[in-house]
């Protein structure tokens, strides 16, 4: 019986500290394939705006679907909002709160 306990109480133990080393892992590393499908998307969006002079609408579904967006009920994964001026945000919304994963094309970055 001691035996027993022992060996539940050790296999919990592990998955306790599995998750939190997960959990505390860089998001370059969790998301790394958010984050490389953004980057592309990126390189599409830029593409688009060098050929067409403007960037998408942000409910243009055929073209943002061309791009590579994935439709996810009325919004992309990732969101995509433009001030239909000089600037855009892509945005993985999770369904808890974040961290987010945010590209803003005026600040060239991504938090």
């Amino acid at each position: 019986m001691k035996k027993t306990i022992l060996i539940i109480t050790s296999i919990l133990l592990v998955i306790v500290i599995a998750f939190t080393m997960y959990w505390n892992l860089p998001i370059e590393i969790t998301r790394k394939s958010d984050i490389q499908f953004g980057n592309q998307l990126i390189k599409n969006i830029e593409t688009y705006q060098t050929i067409n002079k403007k960037f998408p609408e942000n409910q243009d579904w055929k073209t943002l679907e061309k791009l590579g967006f994935q439709k996810e009920g009325l919004e992309t994964k990732p969101y995509y909002s433009t001030n239909h001026q000089d600037s855009y945000e892509l945005i993985y919304k999770d369904e808890f709160e974040g961290p987010y994963l945010l590209w803003n094309s005026q600040e060239k970055n991504g938090r």
